[in-house]
């Protein structure tokens, strides 16, 4: 297994945005590698008869959700999506990718219409995975309302989860957690591993980690850090 740069919270977001800006990767390309990464390890894990759900937040990480969803659904399983707008817009690279699933006649269910996230959840089995794509790298202090309640009905339900990027609810940079967390069962997290995960108390949060390159060259991104640190 490649050795995978231990990464904050900002500089993951950085190399993300250098790759774009300077390697002329497109950012939706990024979220293609990155959803295909999440697949490759949902893939090991699903059994014939599970149920994927898919939880997307605004930003990019509910884009990565979305690019999943496509992926899966190319590959002839049906996952059910939902879309968790919390009022805000979404991400450029998130409504192309929405666009994307709407255009090829695949169904994204807007979450604010959930009266009850228990009963969404309340025929799941261990068979099934939730998919956590709510927030990513973005949390900051507690969790906030749309989210609070979907987490805690997460963690009550009797499906397994797999975090896309970061457990929502989990500081990476600390891997601790204010008020609420997701418990996932396996985390596939991108381009190197997020500094937080290598408390021995995050594990509780991440379960199994999967670092997953999403196309920016290694070697360019030791290249990167360093010089961003000099």
């Amino acid at each position: 297994m490649a050795d995978y740069p231990v990464l904050t919270r900002e500089q993951a977001r950085q190399v993300d945005a250098a790759a774009i800006q300077r390697l002329g990767v497109p950012g939706l390309l990024l979220m293609e590698n990155a959803a295909r990464g999440v697949i490759e390890e949902l893939t090991k894990r699903l059994g014939n008869k599970g149920r994927v759900l898919i939880l997307c937040g605004p930003g990019n990480n509910g884009g990565d959700g979305l690019a999943i969803a496509r992926l899966l659904a190319s590959a002839g399983v049906d996952a059910t999506v939902y879309l968790l707008r919390a009022g805000k817009d979404l991400t450029d690279d998130a409504h192309q990718n929405l666009g994307f699933l709407m255009a090829s006649g695949i169904n994204v269910l807007e979450g604010q219409m959930v009266n009850s996230w228990g009963q969404v959840f309340a025929d799941l089995t261990d068979n099934d995975w939730i998919l956590d794509c709510l927030l990513g790298t973005g949390v900051r202090g507690g969790v906030r309302p749309p989210f609070l309640a979907i987490i805690n009905a997460i963690n009550e339900s009797s499906a397994r989860v797999l975090a896309v990027d970061v457990p929502s609810g989990l500081d990476c940079d600390t891997g601790t957690m204010d008020g609420v967390c997701i418990n996932a069962d396996a985390t596939v997290t991108f381009v190197g591993m997020k500094r937080g995960f290598l408390q021995p108390s995050a594990t509780n949060f991440t379960g199994d980690v999967t670092v997953a390159h999403i196309g920016i060259p290694l070697a360019w991104v030791r290249s990167w850090l360093s010089d961003a640190g000099s």
